[in-house]
Protein backbone atom coordinates (compact mmCIF):
# COMPACT_ATOMS: atom_id res chain seq x y z
CA UNK A 1 0.00 0.00 0.00
CA UNK A 2 1.26 3.39 -0.88
CA UNK A 3 -0.09 5.17 2.37
CA UNK A 4 2.53 2.74 4.46
CA UNK A 5 5.79 3.05 2.15
CA UNK A 6 5.67 6.78 3.42
CA UNK A 7 6.04 5.58 7.17
CA UNK A 8 9.80 6.73 7.83
CA UNK A 9 8.71 10.02 6.84
CA UNK A 10 6.02 9.95 9.21
CA UNK A 11 8.24 11.54 11.99
CA UNK A 12 9.73 14.50 10.06
CA UNK A 13 5.75 15.67 9.97
CA UNK A 14 4.98 14.84 13.58
CA UNK A 15 8.28 16.91 14.34
CA UNK A 16 7.09 19.91 12.17
CA UNK A 17 3.44 19.67 13.02
CA UNK A 18 4.28 19.63 16.83
CA UNK A 19 6.54 22.83 16.03
CA UNK A 20 4.09 24.35 14.14
CA UNK A 21 0.91 24.10 16.57
CA UNK A 22 3.29 25.18 19.18
CA UNK A 23 4.45 28.18 16.87
CA UNK A 24 1.04 28.93 16.66
CA UNK A 25 -0.11 28.40 20.01
CA UNK A 26 2.60 30.70 21.01
CA UNK A 27 1.01 33.18 18.47
CA UNK A 28 -2.17 32.84 19.81
CA UNK A 29 -1.39 33.00 23.43
CA UNK A 30 0.84 36.28 23.37
CA UNK A 31 -1.41 38.49 20.22
CA UNK A 32 -4.68 37.37 19.04
CA UNK A 33 -5.89 35.81 22.89
CA UNK A 34 -4.88 38.89 24.37
CA UNK A 35 -7.26 41.25 22.30
CA UNK A 36 -9.96 38.54 22.06
CA UNK A 37 -10.17 38.57 26.17
CA UNK A 38 -9.71 42.26 26.46
CA UNK A 39 -13.17 42.82 23.83
CA UNK A 40 -15.01 39.64 25.75
CA UNK A 41 -14.15 42.24 29.17
CA UNK A 42 -15.14 45.70 27.10
CA UNK A 43 -18.07 43.72 26.10
CA UNK A 44 -19.52 42.30 29.11
CA UNK A 45 -18.86 46.08 31.19
CA UNK A 46 -20.50 47.41 28.15
CA UNK A 47 -23.47 45.01 28.93
CA UNK A 48 -22.98 45.25 33.18
CA UNK A 49 -23.28 48.77 32.73
CA UNK A 50 -26.28 49.18 30.18
CA UNK A 51 -28.10 46.42 33.06
CA UNK A 52 -27.34 48.81 35.31
CA UNK A 53 -28.90 52.14 33.14
CA UNK A 54 -31.70 49.80 32.55
CA UNK A 55 -32.50 49.11 36.22
CA UNK A 56 -31.69 52.25 37.19
CA UNK A 57 -34.38 53.70 33.99
CA UNK A 58 -36.55 50.87 35.35
CA UNK A 59 -36.74 52.88 39.28
CA UNK A 60 -37.31 56.05 37.96
CA UNK A 61 -40.36 54.66 35.50
CA UNK A 62 -41.55 53.15 38.54
CA UNK A 63 -41.06 56.41 40.62
CA UNK A 64 -42.91 57.90 37.48
CA UNK A 65 -45.41 55.44 37.75
CA UNK A 66 -46.14 55.61 40.98
CA UNK A 67 -46.44 59.89 40.99
CA UNK A 68 -48.58 59.89 37.78
CA UNK A 69 -50.97 57.39 40.03
CA UNK A 70 -50.96 59.91 42.74
CA UNK A 71 -51.73 62.59 41.20
CA UNK A 72 -54.50 60.84 39.48
CA UNK A 73 -55.89 59.56 42.68
CA UNK A 74 -55.41 63.19 43.93
CA UNK A 75 -57.13 64.72 40.95
CA UNK A 76 -60.30 62.19 41.35
CA UNK A 77 -60.59 62.91 44.83
CA UNK A 78 -60.45 66.53 44.32
CA UNK A 79 -62.55 66.21 41.35
CA UNK A 80 -65.36 64.31 43.93
CA UNK A 81 -64.63 66.88 46.47
CA UNK A 82 -65.67 69.55 43.84
CA UNK A 83 -68.68 67.05 42.62
CA UNK A 84 -70.05 67.29 46.44
CA UNK A 85 -69.53 70.85 47.02
CA UNK A 86 -71.16 71.41 43.86
CA UNK A 87 -74.17 69.26 44.94
CA UNK A 88 -74.78 70.57 47.66
CA UNK A 89 -74.66 74.13 46.47
CA UNK A 90 -77.20 72.87 44.06
CA UNK A 91 -79.69 71.44 47.11
CA UNK A 92 -78.71 74.92 48.93
CA UNK A 93 -80.11 76.90 46.38
CA UNK A 94 -83.27 74.50 45.30
CA UNK A 95 -83.98 74.84 48.97
CA UNK A 96 -83.64 78.18 49.29
CA UNK A 97 -85.54 78.72 45.98
CA UNK A 98 -88.07 76.18 47.27
CA UNK A 99 -88.27 78.34 50.31
CA UNK A 100 -88.97 81.46 48.21
CA UNK A 101 -91.50 80.13 45.91
CA UNK A 102 -93.51 78.31 49.04
CA UNK A 103 -93.45 82.20 50.59
CA UNK A 104 -94.93 83.48 47.16
CA UNK A 105 -97.20 80.83 47.35
CA UNK A 106 -98.54 81.39 50.48
CA UNK A 107 -98.52 85.46 50.34
CA UNK A 108 -100.37 85.03 46.75
CA UNK A 109 -103.04 82.46 48.80
CA UNK A 110 -103.69 84.99 51.17
CA UNK A 111 -103.84 87.34 48.95
CA UNK A 112 -106.46 85.48 46.72
CA UNK A 113 -108.36 84.56 50.42
CA UNK A 114 -109.31 88.01 51.14
CA UNK A 115 -109.76 88.85 47.30
CA UNK A 116 -112.39 85.93 47.91
CA UNK A 117 -113.32 87.35 51.47
CA UNK A 118 -113.81 90.48 49.55
CA UNK A 119 -115.86 89.57 46.79
CA UNK A 120 -118.05 87.02 49.39
CA UNK A 121 -118.74 90.39 51.31
CA UNK A 122 -119.67 92.23 47.94
CA UNK A 123 -121.91 90.05 46.96
CA UNK A 124 -123.48 89.41 50.74
CA UNK A 125 -123.97 93.23 50.34
CA UNK A 126 -125.28 92.68 46.87
CA UNK A 127 -127.80 89.78 47.93
CA UNK A 128 -128.59 92.06 51.16
CA UNK A 129 -129.56 95.08 48.93
CA UNK A 130 -131.20 93.03 45.99
CA UNK A 131 -133.24 91.00 49.30
CA UNK A 132 -134.17 94.22 50.96
CA UNK A 133 -135.69 95.54 47.70
CA UNK A 134 -137.32 92.17 46.88
CA UNK A 135 -138.88 91.69 50.64
CA UNK A 136 -140.07 95.37 49.96
CA UNK A 137 -141.57 94.68 46.66
CA UNK A 138 -142.93 91.40 47.97
CA UNK A 139 -144.62 92.72 50.79
CA UNK A 140 -146.36 95.72 49.12
CA UNK A 141 -147.45 92.69 46.30
CA UNK A 142 -148.72 90.44 49.15
CA UNK A 143 -149.87 92.65 51.92
CA UNK A 144 -150.39 95.95 50.03
CA UNK A 145 -148.01 98.05 52.87
CA UNK A 146 -145.15 99.69 51.60
CA UNK A 147 -142.21 98.96 54.14
CA UNK A 148 -139.77 101.28 55.09
CA UNK A 149 -136.20 100.28 54.03
CA UNK A 150 -134.50 100.11 57.37
CA UNK A 151 -137.36 97.92 58.62
CA UNK A 152 -136.83 95.52 55.52
CA UNK A 153 -132.63 95.45 55.84
CA UNK A 154 -132.77 94.76 59.52
CA UNK A 155 -135.13 91.93 58.91
CA UNK A 156 -132.91 90.47 55.40
CA UNK A 157 -130.35 90.87 57.80
CA UNK A 158 -131.50 88.81 60.89
CA UNK A 159 -132.59 85.95 58.40
CA UNK A 160 -129.44 86.03 56.94
CA UNK A 161 -127.59 85.96 60.73
CA UNK A 162 -130.06 83.29 61.28
CA UNK A 163 -128.71 81.22 58.86
CA UNK A 164 -125.11 81.51 59.27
Amino acid sequence: MPQLEQIHTFVGQIFWLVITFGFLYLILWKAALPRVSSILLERQERIDEDIRRAGEFKQEAEKAVAAYEKLVADARSNAQALIREANEIQAHNAASQQEALTEKIKSDLEIAEKRIQNARAEAINNIQSVSVEVAQAAASRLIGIEIAPEEAKAAVTLAIQAKN
